[in-house]
């Protein structure tokens, strides 16, 4: 018996959400999510969804054009088969290359229901093993006080491993590093500057934190994404572990970045390049021994959930940092599949992404 794929409807609404406080970071602030949600149904009534997660200040993508964009591609996708995932993301990615939110979200609703028709979860999609995942927690850019109380609820909260947001402020982002170490005993530490600093800024920070005896398990992005010398000078001279985010969003980036050493770590987004291409990153990487991040931009549960698949499916992900949903006030921040110690678990996902709590995603997996 052929199972009927075609898409008979779409639709496309804007998620709104509450943090629980501001997500800043050296190139900007999320005061509240404002993401693009996709949803499509199939003949037999299976439905996909799909999250556009929007970073204007980042990737200078608006909620107004993915809308717009995910209108247009959603009329069109009516009538063809969620089986030709593969040639829609293609086209998908060579029209709207400066809008792979939207890519990303019609990739994810694309996969949800064909893996909901083929009754796996969407890990088994991109791979035959299972595991837990526990991922790191963001200490967002603030005053001394602010990242205290922070850590120290997150600390006491099950969390050992500690992203903090620098490039702002060398002197400040400097005590804000020792309060983590201090309050955080045993902890991993990442910092993350989001292209404020410049390679020279990085070393000498660095230096300073070596000086009082601060050990850095891992540096995000220090500089500009277009510098790729100043990056390739970090890694180079550092002794600690680099990671581009920002400077690899596309295959061909990922390529320049393994064959030029220029990092010794790829944070794979899918809302950078999409699912699909996100695993040719991770393939490339791990085929050179380069290490691997998930991260995302500021997302609901929705589409952590699906990147947290993605990264058990795909493997040989190092460093987790799917940690958004922490700062979500409401529904779109609670998962089932999410302990409030950060640990996602999809053993008992039956099909798809999973079944959500947040009320337009109430259904059967």
């Amino acid at each position: 018996m052929s199972i009927i794929s075609e898409i008979k409807k779409v639709h496309v609404s804007v998620i709104r959400a509450e943090l629980n406080q501001p997500f800043r970071t050296a190139l900007g602030q999320h005061d509240f999510l404002e993401n693009v949600l996709f949803r499509l149904e199939l003949q037999d009534k299976t439905q996909g969804f799909g999250e556009a997660a929007i970073a204007t200040h980042i990737t200078t993508e608006t909620v107004e054009q993915t809308v717009q964009n995910l209108q247009s591609i959603g009329q069109e996708l009516i009538g063809q088969s969620v089986q030709d995932y593969l040639r829609i993301s293609h086209e998908l990615s060579e029209r709207f290359p400066q809008n792979k939110a939207a890519v990303a979200a019609i990739e994810m609703s694309l996969l949800d229901a064909l893996t909901k028709q083929l009754k796996i979860p969407l890990w088994q999609f991109f791979g035959n093993k299972i595991q837990k995942l526990k991922t790191d927690i963001t200490i967002v850019i603030g005053d001394l006080h602010e990242t205290q109380e922070s850590v120290k609820k997150y600390y006491a909260q099950g969390f050992r491993a500690f992203k903090i947001k620098i490039g702002r402020d060398e002197d400040l982002d400097y005590k804000r590093v020792l309060a983590v170490k201090r309050l955080a005993p045993r902890s991993q530490v990442y910092l993350d500057a989001n292209q404020g600093y410049s390679a020279e800024q990085t070393l000498r920070f660095l230096k300073l934190l070596k000086k009082a005896k601060i050990s850095i398990d891992l540096l995000e992005q220090p500089v500009p994404k277009e510098d790729w010398e100043g990056l390739k000078k970090v890694t180079r001279l550092s002794g600690v572990r680099v990671c581009a985010d920002e400077s690899v969003q596309t295959v061909a980036q990922a390529v320049r970045a393994i064959r030029e050493k220029v990092v010794n770590v790829i944070n794979i987004k899918t809302m950078k390049c999409g699912l699909l291409e996100a695993r040719e990153i991770a393939a490339l990487a791990k085929a050179s021994q380069i290490e691997l991040m998930i991260g995302g931009m500021m997302e609901t549960v929705l589409s952590m959930t699906a990147s947290a698949h993605f990264a058990i499916g795909v493997g040989g992900f190092k460093y987790i940092d799917l940690d958004t949903p922490f700062f979500i006030k409401d529904q779109w921040g609670k998962s089932p599949y999410l302990s409030r110690t950060g640990i996602y678990d999809l053993t008992k996902v039956k099909a798809g992404i999973g079944r959500m709590v947040s009320p337009p995603l109430v259904g059967g997996d």
